[in-house]
């Protein structure tokens, strides 16, 4: 596979991605997320979360931030540094929404926990075959 293949197919592939952030005392802190809702071209990936969750908090004092998705078999990583930002459109909350969200979010899309969390990519790095590759995050296809 090419640099474009390894890397849609990693993030494709992926059930979660671990998301980092900078925590109140300047310290990053990673944890894991559900695979995007939407991949839009050019890097841009929506999540559903958690309102009260210590990255939203996080988030709105400083919004750069990294993903990694990682394909175990192959050891392939794709990882993004871009910046995050919470959402609080309704319409992009119901476009995101998926059967079964009701147990995060026991009001439905308008529960005050829900929020949307939308990350835009500006670099990539790929690991894969014991090397490391940059890559412009435009390269990356969309999905729903």
């Amino acid at each position: 596979m090419n640099t474009v293949e390894l890397v849609q197919d990693t993030i494709i592939s992926a059930d979660y991605c671990m998301i980092s952030y900078i925590d109140t005392q300047g310290y990053p802190v990673t944890k894991a997320m559900l695979s995007p809702r939407i991949i839009e071209d050019k890097g841009i990936f929506w999540f559903s979360t958690n309102t009260s969750s210590n990255k939203i908090k996080c988030f709105r004092q400083n919004d750069k931030a990294s993903l990694y998705f990682v394909n175990r078999k192959g050891f392939v990583g794709v990882s993004l540094i871009g910046n995050a930002f919470i959402i609080e459109d309704i319409a992009m909350k119901y476009s995101i929404w998926r059967e079964g969200d009701e147990m995060y979010y026991k009001k439905g899309v308008t529960d005050e926990d829900y929020s949307v969390l939308k990350f835009v990519s500006h670099s990539g790095r790929l690991y894969a075959n014991v090397h490391s590759i940059d890559f412009s995050p435009k390269i990356i296809k969309g999905m729903k």
